[in-house]
């Protein structure tokens, strides 16, 4: 059971929270998480096996209670964001193979958005929240491209001397 549910959250991490997985394989720490999360329901697993709750029933209630931190994703949240908002950006981060990494670090910068406005399931359909998040993406963006405006102004003046 354990190994089946370690299996699920990886796959649930990866599909749903993969800046999550990307800060847990550069820390190191992937094996040690997931072992921690499954062991956090170890309890939970016998009560509901005590209850002669079939195996998937117990993996339901288990993945529900190991997910309830990762939820919602602020990576599919930004991840739609930019999608619908900012399309070329969007087509370009994929197209480059950048889409993962620049998501992360535009939650880096939304995280304060997100916890001031206590970013959850109930309010994620928020049009303020999506105001305000869309606003600190586009703030990103701008940033990013001034500063990849500057380096590539930077390498042609290098270059022509």
């Amino acid at each position: 059971m354990q190994e089946t549910l370690i299996n699920n959250l990886y796959q649930y991490m990866k599909d749903n929270n993969p800046d999550v997985l990307l800060e847990l394989e550069q820390a190191g720490t992937t094996s040690q998480y997931l072992s921690d999360k499954i062991g956090s329901v170890d309890s939970l697993i016998i009560q509901l096996s005590k209850e002669g709750k079939p195996p998937h029933t117990i993996e339901e209630i288990c993945m529900t209670q190991l997910t309830e931190d990762l939820r919602p994703s602020r990576y599919g949240y930004i991840q739609q964001l930019l999608e619908s908002e900012f399309e070329d950006k969007y087509n370009q981060f994929t197209e480059s193979g950048l889409l993962l990494f620049e998501i992360s670090n535009m939650i880096k910068h939304c995280n304060p958005v997100f916890d001031d406005l206590n970013f959850s399931e109930a309010n994620e359909d928020n049009r303020f929240l999506r105001y305000a998040i869309t606003g600190v993406i586009k703030e990103y963006l701008d940033t990013v491209m001034s500063e990849n405006v500057s380096d590539e102004l930077q390498q042609s003046a290098e270059t022509e001397r």
